[in-house]
Order: structure tokens, then C-alpha cells, then sequence
């Protein structure tokens, strides 16, 4: 018996769809795009790709609240107006380019000085779901602005791509070194990293990353012990791509970020950057660059892993699923996730007919079946006297009885009837295999062999013959970790002979 690792990642905890379209609306980029869709109309003109004109870029910034003469009140503006564009919130109709081509030919209308073609904006039909759209309407064209911004920060510096125009002004890709997908590529690997650092902490995200670590977790290799220098000045640049556009999703939502002290840049090496250590407080590795994704980052990454294929489970999704497949998923979601399910998927349901699922759900003799009937236990612990019938049920059961005499004599009961031998040894098998499953060869589990063998006399002679799938593999596990080195012997003897026994 193996224990074969899990596909899925950990289980996010994510805010309800209403809280989460909450925080969407009022995400600045997002914000400002219907701001802008609500403003759009008759007057509204765009060139051949649909921007606004210079004129309407000025009006736009200026219903923004922005400096519509500043550098920065136009730019904000045209990436709102694109988001608002590239969601349906606004509908965009062009030029007629071909009167336009034909006004060339024939010099009809062509006149100097006659007034450009211009096409016009209007509010889309989807702007209606802002205000009275379901939650899931409003996170779904949120999702939508998060693509476009997504695409936007993939693209390389417009100083770079200047610098790129050949003579017939198309971008020459080798001279920018910039491959475009390779660069999607990149930044959803970033975030998918960022994703999981996040969930592995329990999924509520509320630690921030240290940006050198995130740009380290995508150039050095996982094998790599002291980085070389060309490593080092990899991981430099990644940081300042990083900076660049983290800087750009946090309009949008997606994070909340801390760039990169300009003033640190200024002074430090690549070595020093990857090292992100300084004095070593708290005040100077954040001078690095720090990045947490929001709640609703949680839930944006997630929906694009959704869509790509990759299994990402959110606590909360198994309440309306039979305790098989709640017992089976939370095998491997580690154990505060896993009560977190439980408790949920147990909220609203008859307690003694839920705890009878559950106990049917935990039999079984295939590989996950002990890991399932340690979370089956994990799951009756809170459960208050109306689970007994059910747990009494099950105490001849073979599978279950060892299960039920726990759970009663935790509870004080005494009048538990004492297990057989058979049982007790099976208890034992199947513990010990859960453990192993659950969190691998831990550094407590030892003291449980150590403990389990000092109890029984004559164990080894007992155990071998347990009728439990999983008895030579949890020999074996013993042989390899018992503390004493006379009984780790005697365990890998009687993991011989359980194994010889085996069909």
C-alpha cells in the first residue's frame, strides 16, 4: 500500500459572492470604468480603435476626478475607458471606415479642413447588472476588467515598445526580447505561485509575500543550493517585472502591494535583493516589495485556475454533496480545513441521520478508507448526544466499532462493551495507516508505535495476521521508524510474513 499524493491544491477560504461584488465595485479601476459607461453617450467620440479622442480623454479624466491636464489624470482615464470597453460595460461603434476610404478616392468630403470621422459610445446592455444584477453578474464582468488588465500588464514598458518600431512601424519582436505569451505565461505562473504560498497558509491570505521570494520561486531551481550570480541578477530583473506590474493589478483589486524602495534599488546588488535580508526586521524586508492578493484575488485566481482545468477546491463547495464525496475530499485538505467543511456541510442537516451518512461514507477497505474514517471521527467529535443511536449502532460493525467505543467512552459512557482482540489490532492497523496518509512519516508517530508496542505483549505475533489491507504496508512504516532498534526488527520480520500471507 501507497499513499499517492493528491492532485488538487488546498482549499481556499473565500468571502460570500455578495461581499466579494462589494469589494468589486469598489476597486478603483473598476469603479471608474462604469463611471465612465454611465457617462458615455451621444457626445462620446472614439478614433478607428475605439479610445476616446484627446478632447473626451480630457472630459473623461476630469468625470474621474482627475487632473485632466496632469500626466497621470488621461492615462488612468484611457485604462478606465478600456476596461469599460473590454467588458460590455460600454458599446463602442467606429468609423465607417469604408465611406471614409471611399471619400478618399472620389476627394468627396476629403476637403482640408473637413471635419475627421469619428465613431461613437454609448452604456451597454451589461452595465444594467451593476445595479441590478445578482452578485455573480457583477463578479463575472469584474472577471472580464481582470483579463483585460491581466493582458495590459503582460505588455512590455511603451518606452520599450517605441524603441521596437521598425521603419513600417510594426513592433520587431527580437529586438524587444519580449515573446507574448511567454509573458502571459509568466505572470500567471507568478500568480498561481502566489496563489498557493496564500492557501498553504490556511487560504484566508492574510500574510503578505515578500516580493524577492515570489520572483525566486519562478527563476531558481528547486534543487539549486547558493544561487549563482547570472541566477541572481535573474531574479533581480524578475523583481523589477514583478514591481512593474503588481503595481498594475492593484487598481483592479487583485492585491495589495508595497513596490519596491526606489531608494533601496538605488544601493543594493542582485545578491542583496534576493537575500531580502538587510538588518533582518520586519520594516527592512518589506522595504523589498511586499504583495498579498485581496479576497477577491483569492476568488479572481481562482476562477481563472477554474477555467484553465487545474482542481482548485474552496471550503464551503461540499455542503450540498453526500458524505462519500465530503469524506473523500476532505482526506486531503489539511485539519483545519477539513473541520471547516465539516462543520459546514453538517450546518442545516438532521444531526442523526447526517452522522449515519457519515459512518456508511467511512467503511471500506481501499486505499483512502482508513484516512476517511480518521476524518469521519474528526467529524463526530463536536456532535453532542443525539448522535448516539447512530455511533451505537455501529459497534459490532468491524470496520466502525473500534470508531464508535472511542467516540461513547470520550463522552463518559460505561456501559461500552470491551472490543475483542481482533478489533483492537485492526484499530491499531488502521490508525497507524491513517496517520501516514494524513501527515506522512511524522516525528510524532514514534512515540505511537513506541507506545502501541509497549501495551500489548506478544504484538508482532498478533498483528501480522490482522485481515487489513494495509497491515505489511504499516509493518513496514514501523520497522523503518520504531525508536528501538530490537523492535523495528521484529516489525520488518512480521511485515515479511503479512506480506507473504497477501493474495
Amino acid at each position: 500500500m501507497s499513499a499517492e499524493p493528491h492532485p488538487t491544491l488546498p482549499p481556499v477560504r473565500l468571502h460570500s459572492d455578495a461581499e466579494l461584488a462589494r469589494d468589486a465595485l469598489v476597486t478603483p479601476l473598476f469603479a471608474h470604468a462604469v463611471r465612465l459607461a454611465r457617462w458615455a453617450g451621444p457626445h462620446t467620440r472614439v478614433d478607428v480603435g475605439g479610445e476616446l479622442t484627446a478632447e473626451q480623454l480630457a472630459e473623461a479624466a476630469a468625470v474621474l476626478g482627475l487632473d485632466p491636464e496632469g500626466e497621470e489624470g488621461p492615462v488612468l482615464a484611457s485604462q478606465a475607458w478600456r476596461v469599460a470597453v473590454d467588458t460590455g460595460l460600454v458599446d463602442v461603434t467606429g468609423p465607417d471606415e469604408d465611406a471614409g476610404a471611399a471619400e478618399h478616392e472620389t476627394g468627396e468630403g476629403a476637403a482640408d479642413g473637413a471635419e475627421p470621422r469619428y465613431g461613437t459610445a454609448a452604456p451597454g446592455e451589461d452595465l444594467a447588472l451593476i445595479a441590478g444584477g445578482a452578485p455573480g453578474d457583477v463578479l463575472d464582468l469584474w472577471l472580464a476588467a481582470l483579463d483585460a488588465v491581466l493582458a495590459d500588464a503582460a505588455v512590455p514598458d511603451l518606452d520599450d515598445l517605441v524603441d521596437a518600431l521598425d521603419a513600417g512601424g510594426d513592433i520587431d519582436f527580437d529586438r524587444l526580447d519580449w515573446n507574448p505569451q511567454r509573458e502571459a505565461d509568466f505572470l500567471d505562473g507568478v500568480l498561481a505561485n502566489l496563489y498557493l504560498l496564500t492557501v498553504a497558509e490556511g487560504g484566508s491570505g492574510d500574510s503578505p509575500v515578500p516580493l524577492p521570494v515570489l520572483a525566486a520561486s519562478m527563476v531558481v531551481p528547486d534543487d539549486m543550493g547558493d544561487p549563482t550570480d547570472a541566477v541572481l541578477e535573474q531574479v533581480s530583473d524578475a523583481m523589477m517585472r514583478l514591481d512593474d506590474q503588481f503595481r498594475q493589478l492593484e487598481p483592479i483589486g487583485l492585491v495589495e502591494f508595497r513596490p519596491v524602495d526606489e531608494a533601496l534599488m538605488a544601493e543594493a546588488d542582485d545578491e542583496e535583493l534576493l537575500a531580502g535580508q538587510g538588518d533582518g526586521t520586519e520594516e527592512d524586508v518589506a522595504r523589498y516589495g511586499m504583495v498579498r492578493l485581496t479576497a477577491l484575488g483569492l476568488y479572481g485566481i481562482r476562477a481563472r485556475m477554474l477555467e484553465a482545468g487545474v482542481d482548485a477546491p474552496a471550503i464551503g463547495e461540499l455542503a450540498d454533496k453526500g458524505a462519500d464525496a465530503l469524506l473523500d475530499a476532505v482526506s486531503f485538505y489539511p485539519e483545519d480545513a477539513a473541520q471547516a467543511e465539516i462543520e459546514q456541510w453538517l450546518t442545516g442537516r438532521d444531526l442523526p441521520t447526517a452522522v449515519a451518512e457519515l459512518l456508511a461514507a467511512a467503511r471500506g477497505d481501499d486505499e483512502g478508507a482508513p484516512l476517511r474514517r480518521l476524518r469521519c471521527q474528526q467529524a463526530l467529535a463536536p456532535a453532542g448526544p443525539d448522535a448516539e443511536p447512530a455511533v451505537r449502532a455501529v459497534l459490532d460493525d468491524p470496520e466502525l466499532g473500534g470508531l464508535a467505543r472511542v467516540w461513547l467512552a470520550e463522552r463518559g459512557a460505561t456501559d461500552i462493551p470491551a472490543p475483542d482482540g481482533a478489533m483492537v489490532f485492526w484499530l491499531t492497523v488502521d490508525t497507524i495507516a491513517a496517520q501516514l496518509a494524513a501527515d506522512g512519516e511524522t516525528e510524532e508517530l514514534p512515540l505511537l508505535m513506541h507506545t502501541l508496542t509497549e501495551h500489548h505483549a506478544g504484538f508482532f505475533e498478533q498483528v501480522w495476521r490482522v485481515e487489513h489491507p494495509a497491515t505489511a504496508y504499516v509493518l513496514e512504516a514501523m520497522g523503518r521508524l520504531h525508536p528501538d532498534k530490537k523492535t523495528a526488527k521484529e516489525s520488518r520480520k512480521a511485515a515479511f510474513k503479512a506480506r507473504s500471507r497477501q493474495p
